[in-house]
């Protein structure tokens, strides 16, 4: 049984179709990039696997474990192991990082059926994984986000997905806005995460990501469908070819 399964999968916002039809098998231990021009549903399809309520789903299923996703709430989603790092992450002012990711993590055990974690066993697991992206305690002992740069939202990013220990982490343009020493320090904390007990989906436009984060697989979403996969060497040859070179493909395989 695959992690994740989806099949024929449409949504809408509004009147607006943008997935129309895409189709996407995800095994534990894997690496996908989903690459594309933009608007044409790459976000759309990380916010519907996460229960963005925005977007309705018209057509399709998702089997995550086997399980209806799409019948899951929000919360439910993220407790049963899915975790969606946004391309611009929300400042929540008030809210300590520490007490924000404590009332997760028990949030999750709760839902698992497991005790609190206790408050040593809590400060003794953040701090070891602070070092993931070598997040200091001055950034972890302020409010979610706030007043942070790009490169230290991103970090936060990968800092939460570590202590959540997600099955599955979308990651929706995480290179958005990151220097070079960001940018290795974020794709050193997502490869420092990976195993064979879980698989990232890494959404990106560019080449560059993919040096670091290195995919199994590369799929183009183009115009709310995947039309093509391939190995790593997809997004050489989109870096070298543009998007033009899949319109042009597309169009001569209509003739």
């Amino acid at each position: 049984m695959a992690l994740l399964e989806i099949r024929d999968l449409h949504a809408k916002i509004g009147e607006r179709e943008i997935l129309k039809g895409v189709n996407l098998t995800i095994d534990y231990g894997e690496v996908h990039a989903i690459m594309g021009p933009n608007g044409n549903g790459k976000s759309t399809l990380a916010s519907v696997i996460a229960g963005k309520d925005t977007f309705t789903v018209t057509k399709g299923e998702v089997l995550f474990k086997g399980k209806d996703l799409l019948s899951l709430p929000v919360e439910a989603r993220a407790a049963e192991g899915i975790f969606l790092g946004f391309q611009y992450p929300v400042e929540i002012p008030g809210v300590s990082i520490t007490n924000f990711m404590r009332t997760a993590i028990n949030e999750q055990r709760k839902y698992r059926g497991l005790d609190p974690m206790g408050a040593k066993e809590f400060l003794q697991l953040m701090e070891e994984k602070k070092k993931v992206v070598q997040l200091t305690s001055n950034l972890a002992n302020r409010s979610v986000n706030e007043g942070f740069s790009g490169g230290e939202k991103k970090k936060n990013e990968i800092f939460q997905m570590a202590m959540l220990n997600p099955t599955l982490s979308i990651l929706d343009e995480t290179d958005s806005g990151l220097d070079i020493d960001a940018l290795r320090i974020v794709a050193g904390g997502v490869n420092a995460l990976k195993s064979k007990e879980n698989a990232t989906v890494v959404i990106t436009h560019y080449q560059r990501l993919l040096d670091y984060i290195v995919p199994d697989f590369v799929h183009v979403l183009y115009e709310g469908r995947i039309v093509k996969s391939g190995d790593k060497s997809l997004a050489l040859d989109l870096e070298e070819k543009g998007y033009e070179w899949i319109r042009q493909e597309l169009e001569k395989a209509d003739r």
